[in-house]
């Protein structure tokens, strides 16, 4: 394969590519205990007022405001989940629970701290305003407001809302069934003895978590040598159950690197390098509306593609209005000598100084060391050219948490 076939991108130019020819997954209903993490396919109104009636917001006594009474008689006791049918009057009051519906003539709720009760009677120790300690009806929400736009990611806050409101299911976006691929001669499983010349299958493992941590659903394909028919049928089976493929290896320009020509007899390649380091060789194609990747087999190289722009497709194709990691500025805390041809990701550890974010990267930077990437929250982005000084500010990419 001639390398000048495939024209040199930027990544900006990649992803937009990757992105362009990506759909967004048909709909489908999901129960509230399945809800999190995925993103909402309608948009959903309240069908009723939240609260349902007027509730107390305090334990207290249901009183009328203008009543003047020195005591009250208190003629019931109402908890949360009760009903009661008492009416509030002049010098009577009901003894109330946090959440109880507050009874008919109360237009207040007597915070408990306030009120001296002997011998059935009540005395309130400072009047009452008109409204004090109750929830009216629809204060959360009224009947016909709207609750939640399509694209709404749905957490913990969302469910607590759709419960609250009667749902027991909603209409989300489907997750990508992902296929992944590994190839090469020289690979073993894990639990296998490696030998001489045989390395472990990691990229498999390592890019199924990826995805799963994506929001797609992991389907291995297994391994496959460098065997054209082979690699050639493996594919075509992975593609048939996923909407996604990932393979790893065999996308340089070597005689045994054939992902590339496959794809082309299989669909169309639309990338075929990026100017980019590590991950050069990344190729991206579709073969029947699908979606298929060839990441470059380095393990490194194969998660910060996979990073860059399997995973904002994987987003996209769950309905996520946010498809790319935040990007932010950080301080390096030491030199860095980029590369001199290509922009360059490098792996880094991001940490809160005081005010500012400040960056250190995790090592070595060879596409093989795995290590590079265990503890990293950040990828540094260096333009090609110029060494970076300590204490300059660069751009970064956050793929974790910041401490």
């Amino acid at each position: 394969m001639e390398a000048a076939k495939y024209a040199m991108v930027i990544p900006e130019v990649a992803l937009e590519t990757v992105l362009r020819h990506t759909p967004v997954l048909g709909l489908e209903r999901v129960s509230l205990v399945g809800l999190a993490s995925r993103v909402l396919a309608t948009d959903l109104y309240a069908q009723e007022n939240l609260p349902p009636f007027p509730a107390s917001a305090v334990d207290g006594y249901a009183v009328r405001s203008d009543d003047p009474s020195p005591t009250r008689r208190v003629l019931a006791e109402v908890t949360a989940g009760q009903a009661r049918d008492v009416v509030v009057g002049p010098g009577t009051a009901v003894r109330t629970m946090t959440g109880a519906p507050v009874a008919s003539g109360a237009d207040a709720v007597a915070m408990v701290e306030y009120v001296q009760e002997r011998g059935g009677e009540i005395s309130l120790t400072r009047p009452v305003l008109a409204g004090e300690n109750v929830r009216p009806p629809g204060q959360d929400l009224k009947a016909g407001q709207p609750v939640l736009a399509k694209g709404s990611p749905l957490g913990p806050a969302e469910l607590g809302l759709l419960a609250a409101l009667g749902h027991r299911e909603a209409d989300v976006y489907r997750r990508p069934r992902v296929a992944v691929l590994s190839t090469g001669d020289e690979l073993v499983e894990p639990w296998e003895a490696a030998g001489p010349a045989k390395i472990r299958d990691s990229n498999r493992y390592a890019l199924m978590a990826a995805v799963e941590l994506a929001g797609g659903i992991p389907l291995s394909v297994g391994m496959v040598k460098d065997v054209r028919a082979e690699q050639r049928e493996r594919i075509r089976q992975g593609l048939e159950g996923a909407d996604v493929l990932i393979t790893s290896g065999g996308v340089s320009m070597g005689v045994r690197d054939l992902v590339k020509g496959i794809l082309e007899e299989l669909g169309t390649v639309h990338i075929g390098r990026v100017a980019m380091k590590p991950g050069k060789p990344l190729t991206f194609a579709t073969v029947d509306e699908k979606l298929s990747f060839g990441l470059p087999g380095f393990p490194v190289s194969s998660l910060v593609t996979f990073e860059l722009f399997v995973r904002p497709a994987l987003r996209k194709m769950q309905g996520y209005p946010e498809v790319s990691r935040p990007r932010v500025e950080v301080v390096l805390e030491h030199d860095v000598t980029p590369a001199p041809d290509r922009r360059e990701y490098q792996r880094a550890v991001a940490r809160w100084d005081g005010s500012r974010l400040i960056a250190s990267t995790t090592g070595l930077q060879a596409s093989g060391r795995l290590l590079s990437m265990v503890g990293a929250n950040a990828l540094l982005v260096f333009e090609p050219g110029e060494k970076r000084r300590a204490g300059e500010s660069v751009a970064a990419i956050l793929t974790g948490p910041v401490g």
